[in-house]
């Protein structure tokens, strides 16, 4: 029988889930990982499996803690609602202090070689999901009539993703909470009404 785990494996994902985000996939080695997280190579391989496949974990905490308000906001009554707790949520995430700015599908997307390759493509499905899960809760606002007729709910769920992946960006190179907010209420200006 092998000896029990001697640490908190949720804290060291979390721990790792920081560094990613910091340092992006490329950016993040094994040793800053161990660092971080506290344990040792064997440890990381033996619980998380390779620097992949701890990857793909990380993401999935970080779809099921910091970004937990995209679900929620899919279940608001409007259209209009959808898209104020979408932008403003991602505006609240990526300015959160106590993580780095910005996003990290964002950040950990950027530089990618051809050996990161696989996970690139992972954080492209992980967006074009997402993207085509906001399109379908717009398709269905259309057939409820909370959208107008002339609505294209493709374009207006591309557009909110574009914007909030922009306003990654903006976050990362020193925007703050404020000044995202009123980007948002510039976007919002521009949703379609009957």
């Amino acid at each position: 029988m092998g000896r029990p785990r001697e640490f908190d494996v949720d804290h060291a994902l979390d721990c790792a889930l920081e560094l990613f985000w910091r340092k992006g996939y490329e950016g993040t080695s094994l040793s800053d990982l161990t660092d971080a997280m506290g344990i040792t190579r064997p440890s990381l391989y033996a619980t998380y499996g390779n620097k992949e496949e701890l990857f793909r974990k990380v993401l999935d905490r970080y779809d099921d803690t910091c970004m937990s308000f995209t679900r929620e906001a899919l279940e608001e009554p409007t259209a209009r609602a959808v898209v104020v707790k979408l932008l403003y949520g991602y505006a609240d995430a990526q300015t959160d202090p106590q993580h780095a700015p910005g996003c990290l599908g964002t950040s950990g997307a950027l530089a990618c070689s051809d050996e990161a390759e696989p996970i690139r493509q992972e954080l492209i499905g992980r967006r074009i999901a997402g993207e085509a899960a906001l399109c379908r809760r717009l398709e269905q606002a259309k057939l409820d009539g909370d959208l107008p007729p002339t609505a294209d709910p493709t374009n207006l769920a591309r557009y909110v993703m574009t914007f909030a992946q922009g306003m990654a960006v903006q976050a990362a190179s020193g925007a703050d909470r404020e000044a995202l907010y009123q980007l948002c209420d510039t976007v919002l200006l521009a949703w379609p009404s009957h």
